[in-house]
C-alpha cells in the first residue's frame, strides 16, 4: 500500500511539473509572438509605402528624361526628398510626448502626405513644383516616423526591439517593393500617363490613413503623471551619453549616403542597362530589404545592435565599390541591388531598436525624433555633397570618394563604440 502511495505521489508531482512546463512554454510563447500593434503598424506602412514608392519610382524617369534636369539638380531634389523640414519630426516627437497621443500625431502625417499626392497631377509640372509637393509629403513622414517606431518600443518587450522592428520593416519594405511594380504596371497599361500613377498612389495613401485610425490600438503609452510641458526632461535626455554618441555617429555617417536615386541611375548608365528599367531597380533593393529585415533584426537582438549598424554601412560602402568599378551587365547591377537591401535591412529598424530602451518612456518619442532628424539632415546633405561631385568630376569619382569616406567614418565610430546600457 505505501509503494501504491508514493507511486501516487510521484505521478501527481510528475502531472504538475508537466502543467508548469506547459504554461511557462505557453508564456514564453506570448512573450515572444510578435504584438498586434506591431503587425498592425506594419500593414499600414506597407499599403503607405507602396504609395511612396509608386510616385519615388517614376521620379527619376519623369525628371531626367521627361523634364530633363542635370545631375546637380537631381541632387537638390533627392536632398529635398530626403530630409525636407526634417526639424519637423522634432515637432512631431515632442507633440506625441506631451500629449501623450503618438497615434494620433502619426495619423496626422499620414494624412498630410496622402494629401500631397492629389497635388502632383496638376502641380507637377516642373522641377520646382516637384520640389514643393516633395517637401509637403517628406513634412507628413517627419511627422509621423517617431510616433509610429515610438508606438513599436511601447509595444514590443526590449529584448525582441530587433524582432519587431525588423518583422516591422519587412511588411514596409513589402509596400517598397509592390509600389514601382504597380507604376510600372500602370504606365504599362497607360504609357506615359504619369497622372493615373499619382491618383493610385493617392488612394494607396489614403487607405493607409483609414487602416490606422480604424485598426491600431497602442499597448502602452506614457501616462498623464510622467508627461510633462517643460523643455528640461528632454533637453537633459538628450545629453544622456549614449544618445548623443548615436546621434552623432548617425549624421556623421549620413553625410556620406548617396541618394537612392543616385544609385539606381548609376546602375543604369554605368553598367549599360536600357533606362526604361529605371523604375524597376527599386524593386531589387526592396526585395532584399523584405527577406532580410526579420532575420536580420533577429540577429541584432543576438549580436548587437550597433555593431550590426556599422556592419551595414560596410555593405554600402561595397555597393558604391560595386557602383564605381564593376563592369556592365545584369550580374553587378544585382549584386549591387543585393548590398543596397541589406544594408537598408542591417541599418533602418536596427538603429532605432537600440536606441529606443536608452531613452526614458516620457521623453523617448522626442529622443527617437533627434535620432531620426540627425541622420535625415546629414543625409540631406549627403545628396547634395554627392550632386555637386558628380557634377564636377562624374559618377565613377564620386562614388569612390564616398565609398573612402565611409570607410574611415565607420572605423571612427567602431573605436568611439556606443555600448548599448537600459534605463
Amino acid at each position: 500500500m505505501y509503494l501504491s502511495q508514493t507511486r501516487a505521489a510521484d505521478s501527481a508531482r510528475t502531472s504538475g511539473g508537466t502543467a508548469t512546463v506547459t504554461a511557462g512554454s505557453r508564456a514564453d510563447g506570448a512573450r515572444t509572438r510578435v504584438p498586434a500593434t506591431v503587425l498592425t503598424l506594419g500593414a499600414v506602412s506597407l499599403v503607405t509605402d507602396a504609395s511612396a514608392e509608386m510616385v519615388t519610382a517614376v521620379l527619376p524617369l519623369y525628371l531626367m528624361y521627361g523634364l530633363g534636369v542635370g545631375y546637380l539638380q537631381l541632387g537638390a531634389l533627392d536632398g529635398l526628398y530626403t530630409g525636407a523640414t526634417a526639424l519637423l519630426r522634432l515637432g512631431g516627437g515632442y507633440a506625441a510626448d506631451r500629449l501623450g497621443r503618438p497615434k494620433a500625431v502619426a495619423a496626422t502625417g499620414y494624412g498630410l502626405s496622402a494629401l500631397t499626392k492629389l497635388g502632383l497631377p496638376w502641380l507637377g509640372t516642373s522641377a520646382g513644383s516637384v520640389g514643393l509637393l516633395v517637401a509637403a509629403d517628406r513634412t507628413g513622414k517627419g511627422i509621423r516616423t517617431a510616433p509610429r517606431d515610438a508606438l513599436i518600443t511601447f509595444a514590443a518587450p526590449e529584448e525582441h526591439l530587433g524582432r519587431a522592428f525588423g518583422v516591422h520593416r519587412a511588411l514596409d519594405a513589402t509596400g517598397a517593393l509592390l509600389g514601382p511594380l504597380l507604376a510600372f504596371a500602370v504606365l504599362l497599361a497607360v504609357p506615359g500617363d504619369y497622372d493615373a500613377v499619382f491618383m493610385v498612389s493617392f488612394l494607396l495613401a489614403a487607405a493607409g490613413v483609414v487602416l490606422l485610425a480604424v485598426c491600431v490600438r497602442p499597448d502602452t503609452t506614457p501616462s498623464a503623471a510622467e508627461r510633462t510641458g517643460c523643455l528640461r526632461p528632454y533637453l537633459r535626455a538628450l545629453h544622456d551619453r549614449d544618445a548623443l554618441r548615436v546621434v552623432v555617429a548617425a549624421g556623421l555617417l549620413g553625410l556620406v549616403t548617396a541618394g537612392d536615386m543616385f544609385l539606381y541611375v548609376a546602375l543604369q548608365r554605368q553598367l549599360d542597362l536600357p533606362h526604361h528599367v529605371l523604375p524597376l531597380l527599386p524593386v531589387g533593393t526592396a526585395l532584399v530589404f523584405m527577406a532580410a529585415a526579420a532575420p536580420v533584426g533577429r540577429l541584432a537582438d543576438r549580436v548587437g545592435r550597433w555593431r550590426l549598424f556599422l556592419a551595414g554601412h560596410l555593405l554600402l560602402l561595397c555597393a558604391y565599390v560595386g557602383v564605381a568599378a564593376a563592369p556592365g551587365g545584369w550580374v553587378p547591377a544585382g549584386i549591387v541591388l543585393l548590398l543596397h537591401g541589406l544594408f537598408y535591412a542591417a541599418t533602418d529598424g536596427v538603429l532605432i531598436a537600440h536606441v529606443g530602451p536608452v531613452l526614458p518612456t516620457r521623453v523617448r518619442t522626442t529622443g527617437l525624433a533627434v535620432v531620426q532628424t540627425s541622420q535625415a539632415l546629414a543625409r540631406a546633405g549627403g545628396a547634395l555633397a554627392f550632386g555637386a561631385v558628380a557634377a564636377g568630376v562624374g559618377l565613377t569619382a564620386a562614388f569612390t570618394a564616398f565609398a573612402a569616406a565611409l570607410l574611415v567614418l565607420v572605423a571612427g565610430a567602431a573605436a568611439a563604440h556606443a555600448p548599448r546600457r537600459t534605463r
